[in-house]
């Protein structure tokens, strides 16, 4: 036994030298496992489910093939990423949706977002800059199952009994680690191992689960199962609210019973709306960054020609800056939308501003969050684009013992210096967001749902996806390289799938070049689905886990 340690420890000191793989870190036999599951495209008659995991687009056709419609279609495959892509969101986080309600002809945008707590003000944080970000204190009241709910009792056909049991299923039975929740649990293992969520997410509380082990969750299928029994109230007023407090006051978090029994039902609002190539898009207002979508789209269709092809070295240039321009302005119009005039907000979206945006562009040039999104659509006509987090990977890093569900860690996304920004860290304050879901109508018809996880790269992926739809087939859009370029002029891009004088071309403009992977995961994950001649298509990024599917013929 002795002997076999050494050699264990042997082989560790040989792999972190580099002569040896180590057997914590080696995936040479990961390839080995089936990937069949992971349909990138798909094509179906009767409705579509594009998401970021196999086992949430078959929630989704389950809710189809059973007389359900398109938002619970949607639901289902929500609460069904909240099992088995636990890093990106869950019970603990928050959701934003576009809904096209068919039978009214009614598109409307659902703000679910999560709120501060009561007791939340700047003085309670005696280490603002690790407080906010991982453990109790960066806790806001969490939003979504409020936001599923409403959505299904409004605009749904089925139960929240039927649109849970895929989730309880897949949280008792298992679902397969893929390659992707190895390597992020493995990055997020020391935060996992400080917080409380470790029991859950990492073997023995220390070792990440390996690609291709069944990963079980019993705790979480006792929560989703409560709730199918007992409904969401439960989570709000009932015992999970109830334990979530225990749990709070435990471990010096800021949530209280009174936080939840202030239900966070979302606010329908009127959508952000915009033109591209003759088709109606409608997107998501503040909080969510939809404004910012629309400039870059206006911005675009007045450049020059020969500028807007983004495969060459002047396409990158003049997408770089469009993104850029897009968020700086972004950054000096942080309006709120229950308290503030969207005056300048409409001014960003003006097609006068693009066209002096894009004169301001050809002048100079003259010479780490997490989310998750998905799409679906009917054959009756709705139509939903759903983006859902936790804020970063995994969260809080926090898990109440008796319920299973990682807890948000949307306090980061406060301002916490000027006082007079509408997203001041204040209680009942909801969080700024950078999701961007997304309905494009062809008449007055969806013609395509989509949207991307990826916090500030969320809007510039679907731009970027929405442009080459143009000239390309819907997979080939999707799985065409990306770049985001960031408010201080560093561009993110996957070199290697470009052409290698793009790099050259933005250094020689004053960018700064930073190299990614190809199909990198820090380059959002976009979700579409669209409608044509009566064919739905799906397409699920290649850059994740993600997986399209419809209902059989």
């Amino acid at each position: 036994m002795n002997s076999e340690l050494s050699q264990t420890r042997v082989r560790r000191r040989r792999a972190a030298a580099g002569l040896e793989a180590d057997p914590e870190t080696d995936l040479t036999n990961f390839t080995r496992l089936p990937s069949h599951n992971a349909q990138r495209l798909a094509v179906s008659g009767k409705g579509m489910v594009s998401a970021a995991h196999y086992e949430a687009s078959a929630a989704g056709v389950a809710m189809l093939e059973n007389g359900g419609n398109a938002v619970d279609a949607a639901v289902a495959a929500a609460f069904a990423l909240g099992v088995c892509e636990p890093a990106a969101s869950g019970l603990g986080g928050q959701t934003m949706m576009l809904i096209h309600h068919a039978p009214s002809g009614r598109t409307m945008a659902l703000d679910g977002s999560s709120r501060a707590p009561n007791r939340a003000n700047r003085e309670v944080f005696r280490n603002l800059r690790i407080e906010r970000q991982r453990g109790y204190r960066a806790v806001t009241v969490p939003s979504t199952p409020a936001t599923l709910n409403y959505a299904l009792q409004h605009y749904g056909k089925l139960s929240l009994a039927q649109v849970l049991e895929p989730a309880c299923r897949l949280a008792e039975e298992g679902y397969r680690v893929s390659l992707l929740q190895y390597q992020l649990s493995r990055r997020e293992r020391k935060y996992l191992r400080l917080g409380t969520a470790a029991p859950f997410f990492l073997r023995e509380s220390s070792h990440p689960y390996r690609p291709g082990v069944v990963f079980r969750q019993p705790t979480l299928a006792g929560t989703l199962q409560r709730l199918a029994q007992q409904g969401v109230e439960d989570f709000y007023t009932g015992e999970i609210a109830a334990l979530i407090e225990q749990d709070m006051v435990r471990n010096r978090g800021l949530i209280r019973m009174d936080d939840m029994a202030q239900i966070p039902v979302p606010i329908e609002r009127r959508p952000v709306t915009g033109r591209f190539r003759g088709h109606r898009v409608f997107t998501m207002p503040p909080p969510g960054a939809g404004r910012t979508l629309i400039q870059m789209l206006n911005v675009y269709q007045q450049l020059p020609q020969e500028s807007t092809d983004l495969e060459t070295p002047r396409g990158a240039l003049f997408l770089a800056e469009t993104i850029r321009r897009a968020f700086l302005d972004r950054q000096d119009r942080p309006f709120d939308a229950n308290f503030y005039s969207q005056v300048s907000g409409t001014r960003m979206r003006s097609t006068e501003y693009g066209k002096l945006v894009a004169r301001q562009i050809r002048k100079r040039f003259s010479g780490r969050g997490e989310t998750t999104h998905l799409s679906a659509m009917d054959p009756e006509g709705n139509a939903v684009a759903l983006t859902q987090s936790i804020e970063r990977v995994y969260g809080s890093c926090s898990a109440t013992p008796e319920l299973g569900f990682l807890y948000n860690n949307y306090m980061s996304a406060f301002e916490y210096e000027d006082i007079s920004h509408p997203y001041y860290m204040r209680p009942n304050a909801a969080p700024w967001a950078s999701v961007a879901p997304t309905l494009v109508f062809r008449g007055k018809r969806p013609w395509l749902a989509i949207g991307s996880p990826g916090s500030e790269r969320i809007t510039p992926s679907i731009f970027q996806v929405l442009v080459r739809l143009g000239y390309l087939t819907p997979l080939a859009a999707v799985d065409a390289p990306r770049l985001y370029c960031s408010l201080d002029g560093v561009v993110s891009l996957e070199a290697s799938r470009m052409r290698n004088d793009i790099p050259d071309m933005l250094k020689r403009h004053g960018f700064q070049v930073d190299v990614r992977e190809p199909h990198s995961f820090y380059l959002g994950c976009v979700q579409l689905v669209l409608r044509e001649r009566g064919l739905f298509t799906g397409v699920a990024d290649p850059r994740r886990d993600g997986s399209a599917a419809g209902p059989p013929p």
